[in-house]
């Protein structure tokens, strides 16, 4: 049936707001049921077009075949440039309006990017996936990165950017089902900030909640989506669940116990609009959930307004010619300027980390022979998020093009780093080959070693390896029955690529295989065959998995072992590495990670240092020529400390897509200037970081704004090829008025000259710190950043103004922002930790004064903690609860006037004995009142809240309050009377 014309959401003169209502508001419920999940059913007797919400695009766009591909998001956010952030974000949004003419049924032009999480910690599976640990660098990048994906016309909409994850996603292990304890502190002047930003600055249209809870509560029922990004921060737009995410509201987090809850509670509490999860089990629960009153049609209305507001903005209910964006075609696609730009921003995203004797930039007509050395050296990666490549430009393959360009006939020689293998069954005697006629198979038919196949073996670290059989160049994998060698890259959900080597103890050239999910490698003697277990388990699906895990069926009921291999060296890694380093003038060693082993989504890295082989690797080529580059191609920060403390030059970049060869070798022979800076802290090791799971970074001393340690690399840190010089830091005024903050700005201005011989870029970056405060404040914090290019000689005045809001902290005594009054310092440098430049200002704000705990308070606003985290209170909101037998929060600061006489708690008690103690200057000082329960009181272990009260002893004038805690209970509101 054709669509009836008319309408009035059809009326391109009648106000946005009503046109949504009246399409809305012609769905029948089932048609609105259809509607809100990802995949929207079309309703053609209106003209409403299927359409999907939801394509990858963290770099490019993803998964739709050949595009253009830009580095990692980790190496965007250390170009520190918000214009390039723009065009990369513009041609993102033209490739997906070229796809979207493709096929608009399957290629939307919603795009899941940017990724804002900010990245607490280094050893994030998924550190590759954003923008740095600092919510201002985060926040500014993703907004231009979103203005250049949504265009900048006043009504339409090239494309529509989805913030991801909401929020405090910053672990993989678990991440299904984990809480994270973030207090009201930590939370708005750090986690929020980083989405806050691109939605006030960059106008973002769509959000996706995450899959961990938070203080207790699954994070796509979070009441923060309606109360703070909906209502605080005025988004307009639409939020969507993370795949499979309400679902495992029931399945993972164990939260809920049925589909019918977990979405009416999504859609009415979590401000979730639409769903991404199994559309056929979604749909059900909708409607089960409407039938049973769990959900109103009006809840439904709410939802679709948001999304089908968007679409309007994107052009598809008006004709086209009024809209700039429609007439983009496939053409777009992969166009050469695109290209273009890719190179650039990959030579753009090159850290020069350090740079002794001037050893770079390379001097391509001085050169007659190179050693390009590494696993990383000539190949390209592509991870989970990125497009197929339209080509790759591998390191050796740069290198080489600019030895050629030079006119000189250099030699360059590669060795990859890799053991050339054979291996040779224990139990049959017999070697491993490709079987004939079967290219994708392995059997042990051979006996003499001529017959045997070879396989290039590469360790990835921590007993992660793979193997590329040299005759057909495939990659081993299985399909969790047989070993094969028939998968030509490495790209799958589950990476069966992987094969765990474990030596034999005080025997090395002996080993057994386990695959990806930890099966042995058994040999059949019958037929030669490489099993898995025992060849009969059934193959695990490589399909998205929210958990990462996998069993394979029938394993628990068996114990099989690894059957053993002789380990037969045909080329030793590190003898071939030395030979070429040493009879080369230069050698330049390309180490770093794959980008799905060892650290990507649901898997978190083991630790933060290389491969131990690729240290020894580096070591080894040092000591056979000192003229020594490390290139790190990865995914994260590592510690380098060998390498920094020997080799001479250290330049690090991303994973970067199609351009990579180009543009490190653009970098490396000095085309172009590096001015990357480090979006994250480099440590020296693990031990430097707290446990894994403290999303608190102000008591962990997280990140260069609190981490007061010796660092390998400080954030923002970055050589060049030439030098500049810092002088003239000024300020507008030594006083500013501070009582209206959020309009207040303060303006700076500081001079930066390139004293050095070649033109190059410098960040500037500014830093802030309060010189006192009534709390831990940061040891500075970033304020704002500025790419400038400079000719030799040349002079800028580098200008900012920075919102005096951004000085703010969050008063947990009164529950809102504030500027405290004081003498801030502002310092202006090359680094968070090379600040020549500072100046003071002082600053009438406000004087928090003493806590009033006569008012009732809740305990998760507490100054200070010890052995505590903070849980969901059944009743609403938060609570403070143990995480062992035993801890405390502080209350400082409060102001009892002539005196206190009694505490009223609202606490649970679980089985045990429990108490709450009130103690007076110290978590071991005076004894004001107790409040215990002995564990016969509740040894059913169920947590009802209630109301208790003790008595009061000398809590008087102004005192810092303790309230230790013991046993099984769990607070969320305390009153003093």
């Amino acid at each position: 049936m054709s669509a009836q014309t008319g309408y009035p959401f059809q009326d391109t003169s009648l106000p946005l707001e009503e046109r949504v209502n009246d399409l809305v508001s012609r769905f029948t419920l089932e048609e609105k049921v259809e509607l809100m999940v990802q995949y929207q059913a079309a309703v053609e007797r209106l003209g409403v077009k299927a359409y999907k919400h939801g394509t990858e695009a963290a770099h490019g766009m993803a998964w739709l075949g050949e595009a253009t591909g830009f580095p990692q998001p980790i190496g965007l956010g250390c170009t520190w440039d918000t214009e390039l952030m723009k065009r990369i974000g513009s041609v993102i949004g033209d490739e997906a309006r070229g796809f979207y003419r493709r096929n608009p049924e399957i290629n939307g032009l919603t795009l899941w990017a940017p990724t804002v999480d900010l990245e607490r910690d280094p050893r994030w599976g998924r550190t590759e996936e954003a923008y740095g640990e600092d919510p201002i660098l985060t926040g500014k990048l993703a907004s231009a990165l979103i203005q250049g994906i949504q265009g900048d016309h006043p009504v339409y909409l090239k494309a529509v950017a989805t913030l991801k994850h909401f929020i405090a996603n910053n672990n993989e292990v678990g991440r299904g089902d984990a809480s994270v304890s973030i207090d009201p502190r930590n939370m708005r002047e750090y986690y929020l900030k980083a989405f806050e930003i691109p939605f006030k600055e960059g106008g973002a249209q769509s959000m996706m909640t995450a899959y961990n809870a938070i203080n207790g509560v699954p994070a796509n029922l979070s009441p923060d989506v309606k109360a703070i990004v909906k209502q605080e921060w005025g988004m307009d737009g639409f939020v969507v669940s993370d795949a499979f995410d309400v679902t495992g509201t029931v399945r993972d987090h164990g939260y809920l116990d049925t589909y019918k809850e977990a979405v009416a509670r999504s859609v009415k509490e979590g401000g979730i609009d639409s769903i991404t999860d199994d559309s056929v089990v979604i749909k059900q629960a909708l409607r089960e959930a409407l039938e049973e009153g769990l959900l109103a049609e009006s809840d439904l209305d709410t939802a679709l307004r948001n999304t089908f507001r968007v679409r309007f903005r994107l052009g598809e209910f008006d004709p086209e010619e009024g809209n700039p964006y429609a007439a983009i075609d496939e053409s777009v696609i992969l166009r050469p300027e695109h290209a273009e730009l890719s190179r650039e921003a990959a030579a753009k995203a090159a850290v020069l980390l350090k740079n002794d004797r001037g050893l770079l930039p390379l001097q391509a007509d001085a050169l007659r022979k190179v050693a390009v050395i590494g696993p990383l050296g000539d190949i390209v990666y592509r991870d989970w998020y990125s497009g197929s490549l339209p080509y790759a430009i591998t390191p050796l393959q740069g290198i080489r093009e600019k030895l050629s360009a030079a006119g000189k006939q250099a030699e360059t020689r590669f060795a990859a780093g890799t053991d050339r293998v054979r291996l040779k069954s224990k139990k049959t005697g017999r070697y491993v080959v490709i079987q004939a006629g079967e290219s994708a198979a392995l059997a042990a038919t051979a006996e003499r070693a001529e017959e045997a196949a070879v396989f290039e073996m590469t360790d990835w670290g921590w007993g992660s390896h793979t193997l590329i059989a040299e005759e057909n160049g495939r990659y081993w994998t299985t399909d969790d029955k047989i070993v094969k060698a028939s998968a030509e890259q490495i790209w799958e959900w589950f990476t069966k690529e992987v094969f765990l080597v474990q030596p034999k103890e005080h025997a090395p050239d002996r080993v057994t295989f386990s695959t990806w999910n930890g099966t042995p490698v058994t040999v059949n003697e019958a037929t030669g065959e490489l099993l898995v277990g025992d060849g009969q388990a059934a193959e695990t699906a490589n399909e998205i998995n929210v958990a990462g895990a996998a069993e394979v069926s029938g394993a628990e009921a068996k114990v099989i072992h690894a059957d053993e291999f002789e380990l037969e060296i045909v080329t030793d890694k590190l003898q071939a590495a030395k030979e070429a380093a040493a009879d080369a003038e230069l050698a330049v060693v390309f180490v770093g990670n794959h980008p799905l082993i060892n650290g990507k989504e649901t898997i978190d890295r083991p630790d933060i240092t290389l491969p131990e082989s690729q240290e020894q690797l580096i070591r080894e080529v040092y000591a056979a020529n000192p003229n020594t580059v490390v290139v790190v191609v990865g995914s994260y920060p590592y510690a380098l400390n060998w390498a920094d403390a020997n080799v001479p030059a250290i330049l690090y970049t991303s994973h970067a897509g199609q351009e990579l060869g180009h543009a490190l070798a653009d970098v490396l022979f000095g085309d172009t200037n590096p001015a990357g800076r480090l979006n994250m802290t480099w440590y020296r090791s693990v031990d430097q970081l707290p446990e894994f799971m403290d999303y608190d970074i102000i008591k962990g001393g997280r990140t260069y704004q609190y981490f007061e340690g010796d660092v390998l690399y400080p954030f923002g840190h970055g050589l060049s090829y030439t030098t500049f010089r810092y002088d003239g830091l000024r300020l507008a005024e030594e006083r500013l008025d501070a009582t209206g903050f959020p309009e207040a700005e303060v303006r700076l201005t500081c001079r930066v000259t390139n004293t050095g011989k070649l033109a190059g870029e410098e960040v500037v970056q500014i830093y802030g710190s309060a010189n006192q405060s009534r709390v831990k404040r940061p040891r500075k914090q970033l304020l704002g950043f500025r790419r400038v290019m400079l000719q030799p000689g040349e002079t800028a005045e580098v200008e900012f103004a920075v919102p005096v809001s951004q000085l703010a902290i969050w008063d947990v005594t009164r529950e809102r922002y504030c500027v405290e009054s004081g003498t801030y310092t502002f310092l202006a440098g090359a680094s968070s930790e090379n600040l020549p430049l500072s100046a003071g200002l002082t600053v009438d704000g406000e004087t928090i004064p003493p806590r009033d705990l006569k008012q009732p308070t809740q305990a998760i606003n507490y100054d200070d903690y010890e052995g505590v985290w903070i849980g969901e209170c059944a009743e609403g909101g938060s609570a403070v609860e143990l995480k062992g037998t035993g801890g405390w929060i502080a209350f400082a600061d409060a102001e009892f006037g002539s005196g206190a006489g009694t505490l009223r708690v609202r606490a649970a008690v679980g089985a045990a004995d429990s108490a709450v103690e009130v103690r007076l200057g110290s978590p071991e000082g005076v004894l004001a009142g107790k409040l215990a329960w002995h564990s016969n009181a509740n040894a059913s272990g169920s947590r009802e809240w209630k109301e208790y009260t003790c008595e009061l002893n000398g809590v008087a004038g102004r005192q810092d309050v303790y309230l230790v805690l013991s046993g099984a209970v769990a607070i969320s509101e305390i009153q003093f009377a």
